[in-house]
């Protein structure tokens, strides 16, 4: 499997007012964004779906840790409160940073 191009882990994933998974992780890894369940390997696939098919967005009156994701149709929560992983680095939010990441792997633009 190719290197992620985007991973995020301690991720709280939320559909509607129900909490799936507080320290969950979301990756975008061969074209498809993924929330899952866990942080580490053993984490299950919460949802899948091409990049191309999904809307991800940071919603305009939600802090900056939090995004909105939609996936087969279902949206989902989004609280990214952890550094990405890969970089380690300062700079933008993490929920910024996903949804650049969405963009730019559907080919929208960064």
């Amino acid at each position: 499997m190719a290197e992620p191009e985007f991973t995020a882990r301690g991720v709280r994933v939320g559909r509607g007012m129900r909490s799936l998974t507080r320290a969950g992780r979301v990756r975008i890894s061969d074209g498809r964004p993924e929330p899952l369940t866990s942080e580490g390997s053993e984490g299950s696939e919460i949802d899948s779906a091409p990049v191309g098919t999904v809307r991800a967005s940071g919603p305009w009156f939600a802090p900056d840790d939090r995004a909105q994701a939609e996936l087969n149709g279902r949206r989902y929560r989004l609280r990214l409160t952890a550094p990405d992983s890969a970089r380690g680095e300062p700079g933008p939010p993490a929920a910024r940073r996903f949804t650049e990441a969405v963009r730019r792997a559907a080919g929208r633009g960064g």
